[in-house]
Formats: structure tokens, sequence, C-alpha cells
């Protein structure tokens, strides 16, 4: 078999940043537009991160699985993710290109493989942004009072989650810029609004909210499925059980979803006007200011409301509402609404550059990688997107979503730090303006975390994450495989 043949076939390096080039003159159908600064990089990363694990999976995490201790939960998950941004942050500003996890999986081990994770971000961010939007529509009704037959969890059709798609559809595939500027705008209201729910929360914690601060293992409910156990627990026999330190690492694993943000940054290099500079610095600032962020809020919220009572569709709203403070509590839905809002937006121009990614390398047909000559962004993808995106924000439960994300999420992160390694062992010389410190040790540790908290999601996300992975590789096997560009390199 030739190497051309071959499903592990590597992309060169010197291919990928040939094709980031210049990136950018405009009605170039080829390259997207660099327009984007560090300033907007910690924008998007602060934009997508702040978003759904403050406003919503708080609640969701603290009531079912952790209790107070989902305030340990987010340290754990900041952690993991600080181990793997590390990894991201030299790969991005090596080669950076759009893509992020797919182009460097393409570059180090291997065509299927990057087949692999670009269909799995796909999944990641067309989930992620539903997720979200499912959220949003949550704190609409929470709001205006508006009627749970559209909006909310109880809705049949969450008509509330697909509006927002479709307008927030249209400002993505309108432009770069476009899409930097609202979100600029959103993300200056929500970190306001966070710093403010710490501050005037403090003044409504009570000790006893707080006791025990992770609350004793329990049964599950009797009724529950087998499925919904955490495979830890089903591969070693464990009685299927709630909360207890096993519970702070299943919350560790679902709220893992909310740092995603800071691939959505490593998703914007072939648009980044100083990548080598503004890269890392977007990454790594967008992770330290989230992690802050989320412990605080978090520590704030199960203080003053017994997690139990918690509302999982709209948890600090309701937290302000159950202490009195109904003034506060409009005041943060109006800010839950904007940090939403920011986050279906970058989660949509993220999964827009995955597809182009992959359309451009004929893994995908090359019609989706067009790019519209006078908005500079791939539009065709983005339309299918949006179109995505909005089918399964309106017709799938929330909890299913965030789990399947959470899990596409590490499975992404253990590829990225597998490829630092191995991209120094096989180009040793190629230029790289951050370095991962104490490498291989840090991506292994990255790795091997990761790794973990996809042991502590449920049988039934491991079943549905392996069903869609089947579906991908049918469609490389079918498609990809013979089309790709490297299939026909002399």
């Amino acid at each position: 078999m030739s190497s051309n043949d071959s499903v592990l076939r590597t992309k060169p390096v010197e291919d990928v940043l040939a094709q980031a080039g210049d990136a950018g003159s405009e009605g170039d159908g080829t390259r997207l537009a660099r327009r984007l600064g560090a300033k907007d990089l910690m924008g998007f990363g602060i934009g997508i991160v702040i978003g759904t694990g403050i406003f919503t999976l708080t609640g969701i995490e603290a009531k079912n699985h952790a209790g107070p201790g989902v305030v340990i939960s987010f340290a754990v998950a900041g952690v993991v993710s600080l181990l793997a941004a590390l990894c991201y942050a030299e790969l991005a500003s090596a080669v950076p290109t759009a893509g992020s996890a797919y182009t460097y999986a393409y570059a180090t081990i291997g065509e299927v493989f990057a087949w692999i994770i670009g269909w799995d971000l796909i999944l990641e961010f067309a989930l992620g942004a539903a997720v979200v939007a499912r959220g949003w529509s949550g704190y609409m009704q929470e709001l205006f009072d508006l009627p749970t037959s559209l909006f909310g969890e109880t809705s049949t059709v969450n008509v509330g989650a697909v509006a927002i798609v479709l307008v927030l559809g249209v400002v993505a595939i309108i432009g770069i810029r476009e899409s930097a500027r609202v979100t600029n705008t959103l993300v200056l209201i929500k970190v306001a609004i966070c710093v403010f729910v710490i501050i005037a929360g403090a003044f409504f914690v009570k000790a006893s909210n707080l006791t025990p601060f992770i609350p004793p293992a329990q049964p599950v409910k009797a009724g529950t499925s087998g499925l919904a156990q955490p495979l830890s627990q089903a591969v070693f026999g464990i009685q299927p059980t709630a909360f207890g330190f096993a519970g702070v690492l299943t919350a560790a694993a679902v709220v893992f979803f909310s740092y995603t943000g800071f691939e959505a940054v490593a998703n914007l290099g072939e648009e980044t006007r100083k990548p080598a500079r503004d890269l890392p610095l977007g990454l790594l600032g967008t992770l330290g200011i989230c992690t802050v962020l989320y412990v605080g809020v978090s520590l704030v919220l199960t203080g003053m409301v017994d997690y139990r009572k918690l509302n999982e569709g709209a948890p600090i709203a309701s937290a302000f509402e159950a202490v009195g403070a109904h003034w506060a509590a409009n005041l943060i839905a109006v800010a839950a609404v904007a940090g939403l809002t920011s986050v279906i937006l970058v989660d949509i121009v993220a999964m827009g550059r995955i597809g182009f990614s992959m359309g451009r390398d004929r893994l995908l047909p090359p019609a989706v990688a067009k790019v519209h000559p006078k908005w500079g962004t791939p539009y065709r993808i983005t339309m299918g997107t949006i179109v995505l995106v909005a089918l399964l924000a309106g017709l799938v439960p929330l909890k299913a979503l965030a789990d399947l994300v959470s899990i596409g999420t590490l499975f992404a992160f253990v590829v990225v730090s597998i490829a630092v390694p191995i991209l120094r062992r096989t180009k040793p010389d190629l230029p790289r303006p951050f370095r991962t410190p104490l490498s291989p040790v840090v991506p292994l540790l990255s790795a091997l975390a990761c790794l973990y908290l996809m042991t502590n999601l449920s049988l039934e996300t491991w079943l549905r994450f392996a069903v869609w992975m089947v579906l991908g590789l049918v469609l490389y096997a079918v498609y990809g495989r013979r089309n790709a560009r490297l299939a026909h390199r002399v």
C-alpha cells in the first residue's frame, strides 16, 4: 500500500502553513482573512466560556451530582483544561490555521485520526450551541414570563432556542469582524455581572447551605437506568451512586463542557493578525479569568440556596429571587441572556471553521469550504451548521446535550495532548513561539486527566458518542478516504 493510500497518511506542516499563507486577501475563495487581534481572541474565548457553565450547569450539577462540592468540580475541570490549554498554545502558535485539533491531528498522527477528531468537533460545537440556546430560552422565559409551551425545558419544541440560533447564524455568516464586535460587547456585560454576583451574593451566603460541602454518597433514584451510571462504576461493578467524591468527579466531567472556549480561540488561528503572540495570550488568558469566575460564582450560588432547591433552568437568577433580591434577579437574567447569546455565536463560528478546514482538505465536499467574496466567511458550511443546531436546540433536552459535548471535548483534548510530543519528534526544527513546559510530562498528564474524566461520564453518553463515531468512520470510508487531497498527491 502506498503512502497515498494509507489511512495514516499525514499532511505536511509546510502544506498547512502554505494553505493559511497570507490568509486573506478579500475575495479569495480558499483562505480566511486575518482580521483579529489579541483583544478579539480574548473576547471570543471569554464569550464562549462564560455562559452555560455559570448560568445553567451550576444548578444542574450541584442539584444532581455534587452539592456545594460543585466548586471543586469547576476547579478540577479548570486544572485539566489548563494542562490541555498549554498543549493547544504550542500547536496553535506553531501551526496557526483554521481547524485546531483536526489540523494538528492531520499533521501528526494520520488522516483517519484527523477525520475522527474533525467529526468529533462538529458534534462538540453543534451540540454546544444547542445546549446554550436552550439555556438562553430558559432565562428568557424566566425574565419575561413567556409561555412555557414555547420557551424553556418543558416545551415540546423549544421555539425560543430555534429563534436565537437563526438570528445569530445570520451574524456569523455576515462576517468575523461583526461577530467579534457583538461578542466583545456581550462579554463586557456578563463579566461585570459575574463580578456583581460574587460580591452581592456573598452577603446572602449561609454556612448551613455549604454543610456538608460534599454530600454523602447515596444510591441513585429507584428506576434510574443502569446506563445512567458513570463508565468507571459500571466497569468496576461499583453500586451506582450520586454525590460523594464520585459525584464531584462526575460533575467535573460534565462541567468540563464549560471550558471549551479556549479551543474556539485556537480555531481562529488563520484569522489572527499576529498568531505567534496573540494565540497563547488568548488561550491562557481566557482560561485563567474564567476559572476564577466559575469557582467564585458556584461558591456563592450554593451558599445562598440549599443545593436541593436550586432551579435547574435559571439557577443564579432564582437564587437571588429566593433571598428576596428581586431586582438583582432581573439584572442577572438580563446578563445571562447576553452571556448565553455570545456563546451560541462563537460556537457557530467555530463549527464553521472546522467544516471549512475539512472541505479544503476534501475530506468533505470542497464546495462546503467556499469563502464568501464579500464577507470573508465560510458561508455554506455555516448555513448547514445553523440548520443542524436549530434542530438540536428545538428538540433535544439540555442534559443529554451537555454530556455529549463534554465527552467530545475531552476526546479532542486527548488527541491534542498526544500531538505535542509527536510533532516535537517529527518536526524538531519547526518554529515554536510558545513551548509547552516539561514536555512530554505535561502533555501526558493532560491526556491521562482527560481520559479519567471521560470515565466519569455515563454509559449512555459513551454509547451515543460511539454511534456518532461509527457513522463518521462509515462516511470517511465511503467518501473521505478516496477523495482527500492527499490521496491525489503525486
